[in-house]
């Protein structure tokens, strides 16, 4: 840093260790680089409480970004704007000058902003005969470009954060519902069952939920009830089988034989048909089973797989492993948390900048999320982004990709395994 470039405050303002690392932070950027101005704000808005600034302080701030010429910011036009507080006061929505003062001093403490005073302390710039802008005295927004990619991360750090929060909330709200409900139902069919172990264990569980959870805390919490939701899956379903059980063999006590015993079983010609086409397919692909007659009455007694009560819904895996998506996608690992990923969390911070880079709206990634997981959505960002020059639509891509993941026509495994033999990287492996 040059000597020269160093400035200090007009008047009784103190100069502070801060002021001085702000400037030479802004001192080092490079007067080629440019950056969309209102990007760069949306950013700090979702990054405000990391930044330390306010939301009146980010109006003052957007205020100032009006005066710049140009949607972008870029060293070569000079940086420093100089609007009087008169005018940036009617910017910020008419806001009182003691106040607009206060929060451009808290713009100034954040690093945000640098204060180029004039030697009256006055705001204004020297132009050339041409018109051109030479010599500027006001507010320097330099350091906004030299910490364009710190916001950028941070911001996306704390999107994926929240929208993780925001998935678990949901998982827990439908596991309590389906525990309470599963209760009733235990309580309706066998009342003289010890089903209030359960009740208590239920009980307790909510009452250890705080009132504003993090997603450390939803997670131990959803852990526990989903065993106690298994537990009451497997009670009923053995209710259900003994009450079949009890039925059938009243119903078929006094029968001795078949009367056609060459006939194939009804169960038999079960498999072919309608409501389960993929017992078809399993019956076509399986060995031959060795030619055996069931009696009529453990036929009857045998519980179809239709008449079973439902499974939980289960989260949705991850499909490919973490190192098989890297080595897919490699060109993923430089939007990552200092151009590295190291584990999921790394991953989807990356994938939310990607999201953003290739213009796939923020519903689109949400509902990719909620169907396929947060881990699959972004190991299809990642694979988009490595054929970002052949898709023309990223966003609808991806929200065809979502349609029909929910009609179970979508796998993640041959999209990875195309990509990886493109490089020459050989099988992806699916994970346990």
């Amino acid at each position: 840093m040059e000597r020269g470039s160093v400035t200090t405050p007009f008047g009784r303002r103190r100069m502070t260790l801060g002021m001085l690392a702000s400037q030479i932070t802004a001192s080092r950027t490079r007067a080629e680089r440019s950056i969309d101005k209102w990007k760069l704000f949306r950013w700090l808005c979702e990054a405000k409480t990391v930044v330390g600034v306010s939301d009146r302080s980010l109006a003052v701030l957007n205020a100032l970004l009006s005066f710049y010429p140009g949607p972008e910011l870029s060293g070569e036009t000079g940086l420093v704007v100089f609007p009087s507080n008169a005018q940036l006061s009617l910017r910020a929505h008419g806001m009182a000058g003691t106040t607009l003062r206060r929060h451009l001093a808290a713009l100034v403490e954040a690093g945000l902003i640098l204060r180029r005073d004039s030697p009256n302390g006055k705001r204004y710039a020297r132009r050339s005969h041409s018109g051109a802008v030479g010599e500027a005295f006001g507010f320097d927004l330099s350091p906004l470009v030299a910490r364009a990619a710190e916001i950028e991360t941070t911001a996306a750090e704390l999107t994926a954060e929240r929208q993780h929060l925001r998935i678990m909330r949901e998982r827990l709200s439908l596991c309590r519902r389906d525990i309470a409900k599963l209760l009733d139902l235990f309580r309706e069919s066998a009342p003289q069952s010890d089903w209030h172990d359960c009740e208590r264990t239920f009980e307790l569980l909510i009452a250890q939920i705080p009132r504003k959870p993090s997603a450390s805390d939803i997670e131990a919490i959803l852990d526990s009830m989903n065993h106690l939701r298994r537990d009451l899956t497997n009670r009923l379903e053995k209710l259900l089988n003994s009450q079949k059980t009890d039925t059938n063999d009243h119903r078929n006590g006094c029968h001795i034989q078949n009367s056609h015993p060459d006939s194939l079983s009804e169960s038999e010609r079960g498999l072919g048909k309608g409501r389960q086409p993929f017992l078809r397919k399993a019956a076509e692909t399986a060995q031959p089973l060795t030619e055996h007659r069931l009696e009529p009455s453990r036929q009857a007694c045998s519980p179809s797989a239709a008449d079973r009560p439902s499974a939980p819904p289960q989260r949705p895996c991850r499909e490919i492993p973490l190192p098989a998506v890297l080595q897919a996608c490699p060109q993923i690992t430089d939007y990552g948390p200092s151009g590295r990923i190291l584990n999921w969390k790394d991953l989807m911070t990356a994938a939310i900048v990607v999201r953003s880079m290739l213009n796939v709206s923020a519903d689109a990634y949400d509902e990719a999320c909620s169907i396929l997981g947060c881990e699959n959505a972004a190991t299809i960002v990642a694979c988009i982004l490595e054929r970002a020059e052949q898709i023309t639509s990223p966003g609808g891509y991806l929200r065809e990709l979502t349609r029909r993941a929910q009609r179970q026509e979508f796998s993640l495994a041959p999209m990875v395994l195309a990509l990886s033999r493109a490089k020459g990287n050989g099988g992806v492996a699916r994970s346990s």
